[in-house]
């Protein structure tokens, strides 16, 4: 049949059929690229068979219909929008997707959200280096870590799965890139609960909250959208070291607000204001001198805590643990959780403070040593320390006593006399003195011994008396008087002829009669001289035997003094001759 005869019977002609064709394809080659409508004509096993309108139908995985960790809804005859990839594959049918239908749609709409700064709906379905993807109604974004909440989430298991808002912080169509943040739309949403919920607090309002977080200095209690501080202190009137001790998170917890800053939307909660304070009445209830139990809850350098009752402590002073360990740490003494019997010392309720006492409870041993070793007593013990002033003996239940520099010996200075002592030596002292309130025990070694120079009280000044030379030196004599009584002779004082004034002219042992011109009890010396002993002497001749009517000569009046006192026998070791 010709062309003309099938234009005569109302059929298009071939050049027609071409040019319809060429239309067709052109029509189909623009939808590539586009979402297009298309109907669910058959499911087979787990494919979807869609048709779109086109010489062939598509395949399309049933996964692609599902929302992230579900099923598909899907049936046959259900419209659906699919995206158009390519019209026809090498096996002749249309490629078609779900997935990237759903992700030109939710661009589309995450973009107006955007210019709109508006939250967008999205399900958290899988975890990436640092972060977690989320499905935006088929567009896929980021949710770094740090903005999955305003505080750091462990366990993001109850998130994952479940719908919810979020915010789009940055999109980039072009390379396909969405940043979320479920953070800003709590903080946003917090700040509007919390300054609701803030507007109705009051102070000294008891409500009801849930722990949410711990830390060293308190918990963080939800109080239905806004958050308070419940402070370590403000838990229990008792020590609390930490908040872990007395809470755990999630639990349920009665408070009460204690201080409110509506600028700052500050909340202060309290747990301990809600029970009755253990200090009220306290001075009534432990009475100075009263003695009771508690247990130590804390050691410090400076002391140790003792709890009397729940929320009652009182600080036993290291000056108050011990009679006779000092600058000792108290952790040597006490320790942690013991039971010990403490003394009441001072009450200051306004200051909620209670000094105790340990030793006050224990035999002061200042007080029975004085009374079985009074004043007087010859004690023994060893020398613990030395010191710049004196000698440390220990004596018996740990009392010390010391042994002044002064009170070594009589004679000698106390700098050379504590050279002879060293530590662990046993030394025997007597006791001076006690002083139980000032705990100090006074000891002297010398006082163990008769004082020489007493003898010194029965000497008065320019008698004339014998002596023996003791140490002859440049200067002059070191002589002693009686027994125990130390004199000195200077040079200068040894005789009347400078000649004579010569102390190698005397040996040690030697007898001397000299006269005392001078007696200090601090250095415990007496001076003497022998110069002024013939200057009296000679006064005495001229006055007994000289006159001026006479006409005798000096010589003659003191030849005649020597030789009455050599008839006498009272002659001394330096008169050789007679004048």
């Amino acid at each position: 049949m010709s062309d003309n005869s099938l234009a005569e019977e109302g059929m298009p002609a071939v050049e027609d059929f071409a040019a319809l064709l060429d239309e067709s394809y052109g029509a189909s080659d623009s939808l590539e690229g586009t979402v297009i409508k298309g109907t669910v004509i058959n499911i087979e096993n787990d494919l979807a068979i869609i048709d779109v309108g086109l010489k062939s139908e598509g395949r399309i995985p049933l996964k692609e219909f599902a929302a992230p960790g579900q099923d598909a809804d899907l049936k046959i005859g259900d419209t659906v929008e699919v995206f158009l990839e390519r019209i026809e594959n090498s096996a002749g049918e249309a490629v078609l997707s779900r997935d990237k239908a759903r992700r030109e749609e939710a661009w589309e709409k995450l973009e107006v959200a955007f210019d709109k700064n508006e939250r967008v709906d999205g399900i958290i379905f899988g975890r990436v280096k640092g972060g977690f993807t989320v499905d935006l109604s088929g567009a896929v974004a980021f949710l770094p870590g740090s903005q999955v909440d305003v505080r750091p989430v462990r366990d993001i298991g109850p998130l994952r799965g479940i719908p919810q808002p979020f915010q789009i912080l940055k999109m980039d169509r072009r390379r396909g890139n969405i940043v979320v943040s479920r953070r800003a739309v709590l903080e946003e949403s917090r700040a509007e609960a919390r300054s609701e919920l803030i507007g109705t607090l009051e102070e000294g309002q008891t409500l009801e909250g849930v722990v949410k977080n711990i830390t060293d200095y308190g918990a963080f209690v939800d109080l239905g959208g806004v958050d308070g501080l419940l402070h370590v202190t403000d838990i229990a009137w008792r020590r609390v070291n930490h908040p872990s001790e007395a809470l755990t998170i999630g639990e349920t917890v009665k408070v009460q607000v204690i201080r409110l800053n509506k600028d700052t939307q500050r909340i202060s909660l309290g747990m301990k204001q809600l029970e009755e304070d253990p200090w009220e009445s306290l001075e009534a209830k432990y009475p100075v001198g009263a003695k009771f139990t508690g247990r130590v809850t804390n050691i410090t350098d400076y002391g140790a805590f003792v709890e009397l009752e729940a929320g009652v402590e009182g600080l036993v002073h290291v000056s108050e643990m011990s009679w006779t360990k000092k600058n000792v740490h108290p952790g040597k003494i006490v320790s942690t959780s013991q039971e010990v019997e403490v003394m009441v010392l001072e009450v200051d309720q306004a200051r909620r403070r209670i000094s105790l006492g340990l030793k006050q409870c224990m035999d002061n041993p200042w007080d029975s040593f004085a009374q079985t070793t009074p004043v007087g007593t010859e004690i023994e013990g060893v020398v613990k320390n030395i010191t710049e002033f004196g000698l440390f003996v220990g004596l018996e239940n740990d009392v010390d006593g010391m042994v002044h520099m002064s009170d070594i010996d009589w004679n000698q200075p106390g700098e050379q006399a504590i050279q002879a002592y060293k530590k662990g030596d046993t030394v025997k002292a007597k006791v001076l003195d006690i002083d139980v309130e000032k705990e100090r025990v006074s000891l002297g070694i010398k006082q163990l011994s008769e004082d020489p120079f007493a003898g010194a009280a029965e000497l008065k000044k320019g008698a004339v008396v014998t002596c023996t030379v003791s140490k002859i030196q440049d200067a002059g004599l070191d002589v002693e008087i009686g027994e125990g009584v130390v004199g000195f002779i200077r040079k200068g004082e040894l005789s009347r002829d400078r000649a004579e004034q010569r102390p190698d002219r005397f040996a040690v042992g030697d007898k001397i009669d000299a006269k005392i011109t001078a007696i200090d009890s601090k250095t415990r010396k007496v001076t003497l001289s022998i110069k002024a002993r013939e200057v009296a002497e000679e006064k005495e001749a001229v006055a007994q035997y000289g006159s001026s009517d006479a006409g005798a000569s000096l010589g003659d009046i003191l030849g005649a003094a020597m030789r009455k006192a050599s008839e006498d026998g009272d002659a001394g070791p330096d008169d050789k001759t007679e004048g």
